[in-house]
């Protein structure tokens, strides 16, 4: 949703950070073009104006302009200034009150209201454990009670049974009993809708809200409708009093002004997104967050709660036992594809990293595109178990059947198959250096670095070996040792210790301030 306004806010701050010094009119001159792609976002102008005067005013200052790096101080200011417009702090739907907690959803037609509604529930559901009864006011639309009803089998919420000839306020009414009776901890109200604001529509939301007295109002509103989306939001707040917003619909090519309008506008915080039309495509919305990606400065928090929430923690760890005793098959690798499908495919997880938009065009050009995962999946399943726990025996004629199988060439499988290969090396090495692996694995944390007496006694042990048996070390564990060590071409004699170490004074006690020597090591040359 951002992704314009992130590409033009990126190109002006760009400029500033490879200046080495700013002056005023180059401060004036990047807000301009910040105050023009505001407006081109749809942004509301009075929102815009106060950004840029706050944010010059704080970047024209003595010491942003002295500072060494003054263009990175006017990207700080203008991030803390974005998170302040879009709210500062994160603000989830609040259940703390007495069960059942009525949830309100309001909102024009056509903005998401039933879908959000069967969103939310399995979202307190799965992730809250709370036992959600679901109930549409709407009578007026066709077949949306019955909607809501086939949105609850598919996602397992229990929804109030439809009782034809009801008004609104008789089914709030059931509702509410019916919670209180089933012993459900949240209802939700699905309300009516309208193609437009109406005395009718805010008579009936007024009289539904006195009813029910939810303790959260939520407006759902569609992105895509730009900055008529904060004067729906005014009026519901005037006229029925909202507690927050869900923005459906973010996962398009809405210019984002809503977004950065609704919480200075109306002063009602976004509690929610909606990204996608699968039940999980629903995200906090954390102001700060928000901000670093249209900044580009990436999203890695959300990534890694993304990931925490959607992979399958059992499975992962199978897989890095297997990884530990280096094994790594075929089957292996399609669950790999699987989890990064699950937290957004590539694009998705591209999307989060800081700096990616600057490379955007190179990524496009490499084609990154989700389309690969899928790709690759259906040439692993078009595999036998056979062939996918030991892909040696993938012959040529396997190679024709499976690019068949998978609508792909077999120049695609060869690809796989050398990508695979790759992988399961890089496995068999780390699966030989146990330290490395169990690191990489988070298993323990990393050792700690060695006291100044355990140096000591280390370099007095390396004193003592006999550089024969150095020789027959192996090359890699030659190069790990100090450079100069006993016969191992490093040069010049053994390593002198530390001066002032405990006890030892210029060097080891008795032998003059130098260390023994040992036959066949070469001394300081005449």
């Amino acid at each position: 949703m951002f992704q314009s306004l992130s590409d033009r806010l990126s190109g002006v701050l760009d400029k500033l950070t490879r200046r080495g010094a700013l002056t005023e009119s180059d401060v004036g001159e990047a807000m301009r073009e910040v105050r023009r792609a505001l407006l081109e976002a749809d942004v509301a102008l009075d929102v815009v104006r106060d950004f840029t005067d706050k944010v010059q005013a704080k970047a024209v200052g003595q010491e942003v302009l002295r500072s060494i790096t003054p263009g990175q101080m006017v990207v700080k200011i203008v991030n803390d200034e974005l998170v302040a417009m879009l709210g500062s702090d994160a603000s989830p739907i609040d259940l703390n009150a007495t069960p059942p907690v009525a949830i309100m959803l309001v909102g024009l037609q056509g903005s998401g209201k039933t879908t959000t509604t069967a969103k939310i529930a399995k979202r307190l559901t799965d992730r809250d454990k709370k036992k959600v009864l679901m109930a549409s006011l709407d009578t007026r639309r066709p077949a949306a009670q019955e909607q809501l009803r086939v949105l609850g089998e598919q996602t397992s919420i229990d929804t109030l049974p439809i009782i034809a000839g009801q008004t609104p306020q008789q089914i709030a009414k059931r509702t509410l009993e019916a919670g209180r009776l089933g012993g459900y901890d949240v209802v939700m109200l699905d309300t009516a809708g309208r193609i437009h604001i109406d005395d009718e529509l805010m008579r009936e939301s007024v009289e539904v809200r006195d009813i029910a007295q939810p303790h959260e109002t939520l407006l759902v509103a569609d992105s895509l409708t730009g900055q008529d989306a904060v004067n729906v939001a005014k009026s519901f707040d005037e006229r029925v009093g909202i507690t927050g917003i869900v923005l459906t619909r973010a996962d398009g090519d809405a210019r984002g002004g809503a977004a950065l309008s609704m919480r200075a506008v109306t002063g009602k915080p976004i509690k929610l997104l909606g990204v996608g039309e699968k039940w999980d495509a629903l995200e906090d919305f954390h102001p700060s967050r928000v901000a670093s990606r249209i900044l580009g400065m990436g999203d890695v928090v959300s990534l890694v709660e993304k990931a925490a929430q959607t992979i399958d923690v059992e499975k992962a760890q199978k897989i890095a036992h297997k990884m530990k005793q280096g094994a790594f098959d075929l089957d292996d690798m399609a669950e790999q594809l699987k989890q990064m499908q699950k937290i957004g495919g590539m694009s998705g997880v591209l999307g989060m990293m800081p700096g990616m938009g600057k490379i955007k065009s190179q990524i496009a050009g490499a084609n990154l595109d989700d389309s690969i995962l899928k790709r690759q999946h259906a040439i692993i399943t078009s595999m036998t178990p056979k062939e996918r726990r030991n892909p040696k025996v993938l012959d040529a004629r396997r190679k024709r059947r499976v690019a068949a199988g998978s609508g792909t060439d077999v120049q695609d499988v060869n690809k796989l198959i050398k990508m695979h290969r790759q992988m399961a090396d890089m496995m068999k090495t780390l699966g030989r250096n146990k330290g490395m692996l169990n690191r990489l694995m988070g298993g323990g944390g990393a050792p700690a670095a060695p006291s100044e007496a355990e140096m000591a006694a280390m370099q007095e042990e390396l004193g003592k070996l006999d550089p024969k048996a150095l020789e027959q070390l192996p090359n890699d564990l030659k190069d790990a040792l100090p450079k100069g060590l006993a016969g191992l071409g490093g040069g010049g004699g053994m390593p002198k210790l530390a001066k002032g170490l405990p006890g030892l004074g210029a060097g080891l006690p008795g032998l003059g301030g130098g260390l023994p020597r040992f036959p066949g090591v070469p001394g300081k040359k005449k």
